[in-house]
């Protein structure tokens, strides 16, 4: 998305960031229950330092902020599998952060995991901060303290939008997360069915803090390795990461626990953006809740060009987002600016000529139209 900080400090809805409503909600849990939950948030040595500054500014909240960082490893070379930095690149581009399975040990190393068994801490709730769905809901929480789970995995159904999402299998006798990138290439078609496969993972996790003390002292969290290639400098590396969710074979008692789907609302590029600060989402106490009126039960699919690909770009095109609630699909490509108070239909797809500025006017409203310059709208 054209970040060069962390995303979580990107303006959602309200002039409120990922991090603003983050911290609100725990804010209003904290007030509502006369406890003390505390946000913790893993950082790498990419958004370390840029993280700190942001969180200074919620010092005068009722909350608690911890930080910590998250390992680094080496890159390495495809050709010969030396290590990066050994070849010479001693900046930050021989380094990289090795997935959020890493959670567990990082968590252990930071002295935090030690720090909140003391204070009596028993489960953690772990989320991407980019998922505005992922909020703490206390019937799950029951559910794992009265049988005694010790990690619990949120899905959620699958549908045409998510079918590269990890989903959760049966293998020897355990329960076991599958990702794509361990299907051989003759099986991705069915690992992709919505059909044969009908969740997939949130990376919505609750974990037992003892159980993963346990488990990191005796060094039993044996990930799969998710090989992830990448080109720094014009030299083939490879990073080698490990997702929490792989963790699940390896605690007691571990479940996954079918969801809805406005747990998952994660935004990952700015079509996604585009969803939650228009009319489709309203903001109730920090959380992003789906408009009523909205009578399709899934969210409009939405394609922007590279245009609109980074958020600066993205909310420079739009004087005001559109309203979408009755829009089913839309496809926009080219040098397209919307104006200010526009409503969006049906099936809208919009395309500007090579080379051509096309300007869609204010208070324009547009159904089931395809528009390719300012005649058509």
């Amino acid at each position: 998305m054209g970040c060069t900080g962390p995303k979580s400090v990107i303006e959602v809805r309200n002039g409120l960031t990922f991090l603003d409503l983050i911290v609100i909600q725990i804010e209003n849990l904290n007030s509502k229950y006369g406890c003390n939950v505390p946000l913790v948030l893993m950082n790498s040595f990419n958004t370390h330092d840029d993280t700190l500054k942001i969180v200074d500014k919620y010092s005068n909240s009722n909350i608690e902020i911890h930080t910590f960082n998250q390992s680094q490893y080496p890159r390495l070379v495809v050709e010969d599998f030396a290590p990066l930095p050994s070849k010479g690149q001693h900046g930050k581009d021989g380094w990289y952060p090795p997935g959020h399975g890493d959670v567990f040990p990082s968590l252990m190393n930071s002295g935090k995991l030690d720090a909140f068994l003391s204070q009596g801490k028993e489960y953690v709730f772990v989320a991407n901060s980019d998922n505005l769905g992922a909020i703490v809901d206390l019937k799950i929480l029951n559910h794992l303290v009265q049988n005694k789970n010790e990690y619990c995995m949120e899905v959620t159904p699958k549908t045409l939008a998510d079918v590269k999402g990890g989903t959760l299998i049966s293998y020897e006798g355990k329960v076991q997360l599958l990702e794509i990138a361990q299907v051989p290439d003759e099986h991705v078609n069915e690992f992709k069915s919505i059909e044969k496969f009908k969740i997939f993972n949130t990376n919505n996790l609750w974990v037992n803090l003892n159980a993963i003390k346990r488990l990191v002292e005796a060094d039993a969290l044996k990930m799969e390795i998710i090989p992830n290639p990448k080109e720094v400098n014009g030299i083939k590396v490879l990073q080698l990461e490990t997702a929490a969710g792989a963790a699940i074979r390896f605690f007691d008692h571990a479940i996954g626990i079918n969801v809805p789907r406005s747990r998952f609302l994660p935004v990952k590029a700015t079509s996604d953006l585009l969803l939650v600060q228009s009319d489709l989402y309203t903001l109730v106490d920090g959380f992003v809740i789906r408009n009523k009126d909205r009578a399709n039960p899934t969210n409009p699919s939405i394609e922007l060009g590279p245009e609109f690909k980074k958020v600066g770009n993205f909310l420079s095109r739009f004087k005001s987002i559109p309203s979408i609630i009755e829009l089913d699909s839309l496809k926009v490509t080219g040098d397209v600016w919307f104006g200010a108070g526009i409503v969006l239909k049906g099936k809208v797809s919009i395309a500007a000529k090579p080379g051509v500025k096309l300007e869609i006017p204010d208070g324009a409203v547009i159904e089931n139209k395809e528009i390719n310059g300012p005649e058509d709208i």
